[in-house]
């Protein structure tokens, strides 16, 4: 196989794979290494999970491209006031001066998450602390889908799309993990320019169709992903054409239909980002490959409630 780390992602006879969306953030404060970690604890094998880069180009897990007073605390421990800083226009340590553990419940975003433990003195990890963290013998079955977050602001800009490519490429390799690690992104233009520059890693391409709306509170990616005008039966085609290995739909969006298109031209699937019981189980019904989920308890125990898991039993 071309890129063996696939095989973490494929589902097989009696295992649908399950990966923790950005950790779990349902439980713990999203992007964290103290989410990551409780995911890995509780059995996931697959973490999703957000990078970009600071001004002095350092590669950081973060969602937004702003620091979000909903989810963000000055120094004093305060919500942000006033403007929103941009994760590019600071420096790494610029950015270690705020306090990224717990949500505002009085925001909008803060509401969606009420079960979210609230952490202080937590700050935006370097996706090399988490490699770092992964490199553990006890961490090895552990893989990874590194979503690299396009700017919206600076789509015409192919140099700043490359350099951010190019960051994000150099400290998976420095940290030896290409082989558990899938470049993934709803900008396809980006995710050419990884598979141009590490050919070794996988391409995921999310899509999400126009007619479903984007989640409250937070960056939505649809203006960079270029699906507008196309039908779900559209997609796995296209994701094949562009040499893509995986297809990440949002949830709403998948059919029988499109899934059996997806499996006839060789893409593994994961859906995002599955959290309400009923969904779950709809998503095991179709039989994708990967559910992605702030709460993976939730699937694991409807996956058991069926007689399934989300590993084999050789990674048990």
């Amino acid at each position: 196989m071309k890129h063996p780390q696939i095989h973490a992602f494929s589902g097989q006879s009696g295992v649908i794979r399950l990966a923790g969306h950005r950790g779990a953030r349902g439980i713990l404060p999203e992007n964290t290494l103290e989410g990551f970690e409780f995911a890995i604890n509780s059995g996931v094998g697959l973490l999703e999970l957000d990078v970009t880069a600071t001004r002095d180009r350092v590669v950081v897990i973060t969602h937004n491209h702003r620091l979000t007073r909903s989810m963000i605390r000055d120094r004093d421990g305060n919500w942000l006031q006033g403007e929103e800083p941009k994760v590019s226009g600071l420096t790494y340590a610029e950015l270690q001066q705020y306090d990224a553990g717990g949500l505002d419940s009085n925001s909008a975003y803060g509401q969606r998450f009420p079960d979210q433990a609230f952490l202080s003195g937590v700050r935006i990890p370097r996706l090399s602390e988490l490699l770092k963290l992964l490199q553990q013998p006890k961490h090895q079955n552990v893989h990874l889908l590194l979503e690299v977050k396009s700017d919206p602001d600076l789509l015409a800009d192919t140099a700043a799309r490359q350099a951010l490519a190019e960051a994000v490429v150099a400290d998976v390799r420095a940290a030896d993990m290409q082989l558990r690690t899938v470049l993934h992104s709803f900008d396809w233009n980006l995710l050419a320019d990884c598979q141009r520059l590490a050919p070794e890693m996988p391409a995921s391409f999310l899509t999400q169709l126009p007619e479903n709306a984007a989640d409250v509170g937070e960056d939505s990616s649809k203006e960079v992903n270029p699906v507008a005008g196309c039908s779900v039966l559209d997609l796995p085609a296209r994701v094949a054409a562009a040499n893509g290995q995986f297809w990440c739909p949002y949830y709403r969006d998948i059919t029988a239909d499109a899934l059996a298109l997806a499996k006839n031209l060789g893409l593994t699937t994961m859906v995002w980002t599955v959290n309400e019981p009923g969904d779950i189980e709809h998503m095991i019904d179709l039989g994708v490959d990967v559910i992605c989920s702030d709460y993976p308890g939730r699937v694991q125990h409807l996956l058991l409630k069926r007689g399934l898991h989300w590993l084999p039993e050789a990674e048990r």
